[in-house]
């Protein structure tokens, strides 16, 4: 070990990590596993430990199928139900943390964290009633769309039916704020990002996306919408999925998608089941997925370049991470899971960060967010 990698992870053991997204909880809901002992996917507890991830936020994603089948709501209550079994099985080694102390607390014991909150709007059913209770239930943020948009959002990856928000929309972003969870404004379409940045008055946090300036992906964002973030005083937590950190492995991406629209929609058109019409669209989804997989992944600078770049525009004050774990099928060489996050903050310090920037990248910054959200 040189003595840049020592610094590297001393620092780094020192310091709150904070991701702000991953996906795993649905892989203890569907398929019955276990956080608590090693498993195959992105994040358990014994890589958390390895990985110095303090605190992981757990992403409760509602499906376009949990929609069509009228359970966004009961899909979220068995998320967190999901969560409170692993926090109930740690026995003491993992704790649900819903505030910012909270983390810290469970930091300086050495105990890792869960924050809970949700992916995808459809969650609360249209129904102010349900943000105030998902408030109450400890949920602290909320993205406003996934990739379908809600009735008051419009989303990146459709076309916009609401020029951003509805006025329904504009109260949930208000009641959100007031109930302190954070706005979460990855997946939305530009007009939502302007839309909800004017309206709310609390700071707002992309939980998993990158900068467009680097790769063209309708998911990551333009540079003025990185310093529209700053002037917010939020934060963009960087996504390490392939496709948003690499323009070259996006566009042979792209191909090998190419055929994946026909199929679903063939899908869409043979079931008309909605838990048919879902598995047939996973099954889609699954064999296009494992052919991405099967990609030579973009370099680990690539990721690096992302952080550099935000903090760049934006200031050091307002970037942080968002890994994705668990929610997609290409990570970039050197990072296979999150015990291997101590690479970050190596490659952090050699492009001459310093260490009071790289402790607000690892955390900080995201603990700020969250401690403003609940004033």
């Amino acid at each position: 070990m040189n003595d840049l990698e020592k610094r590297a992870r001393d620092l780094h053991f020192d310091s709150i990590l904070v991701d702000g997204h991953c996906d795993t909880i649905g892989r203890v809901v569907d398929k019955g596993e276990d956080l608590t002992k090693r498993t195959r996917g992105h994040i358990d507890l014994p890589k958390m430990r390895e990985g110095g991830l303090d605190a992981q936020f757990f992403a409760f994603w509602i499906e376009p199928k949990h929609v069509e089948m009228k359970m966004a709501t009961r899909r979220t209550l068995d998320m967190m139900d999901a969560l409170r079994r692993v926090e109930a099985t740690a026995k003491g080694r993992f704790v649900i943390a819903t505030t910012s102390d909270a983390i810290r607390r469970a930091a300086a014991k050495k105990i890792l964290a869960g924050v809970p909150c949700i992916e995808g709007g459809h969650a609360i059913e249209n129904d102010l009633a349900v943000v105030r209770e998902f408030g109450r239930l400890g949920i602290r943020y909320m993205t406003l769309t996934w990739n379908n948009s809600t009735d008051w959002a419009d989303a990146a990856a459709e076309a916009p039916r609401h020029s951003g928000l509805t006025k329904l929309g504009r109260e949930i972003v208000r009641e959100m704020n007031r109930v302190g969870i954070l706005v979460d404004l990855s997946h939305v379409h530009e007009l939502t990002f302007w839309a909800a940045i004017e309206t709310t008055t609390k700071p707002v946090i992309v939980s998993h996306s990158c900068a467009r300036a680097l790769c063209d992906h309708r998911r990551n964002l333009w540079d003025p919408q990185l310093r529209a973030v700053a002037k917010n005083n939020g934060v963009v937590c960087i996504n390490y999925y392939s496709c948003f950190i690499s323009q070259s492995f996006k566009d042979v991406s792209d191909d090998a998608w190419s055929g994946s629209g026909a199929e679903e929609r063939a899908a869409r058109r043979r079931f008309r089941d909605p838990a048919k019409r879902a598995a047939a669209l996973d099954r889609v989804h699954h064999r296009y997925g494992n052919a991405e997989h099967r990609l030579p992944r973009p370099a680990f600078s690539a990721l690096l370049d992302h952080v550099e770049h935000v903090a760049k525009i934006a200031g050091a004050d307002h970037v942080g991470l968002g890994s994705d774990f668990d929610g997609v099928s290409s990570l970039p060489r050197e990072i296979d899971d999150c015990s291997m996050l101590p690479k970050i903050t190596t490659g952090l310090l050699a492009r001459g960060f310093s260490s009071k920037d790289v402790k607000k990248v690892l955390g900080e910054n995201v603990l700020r967010v969250m401690k403003e959200s609940e004033s």
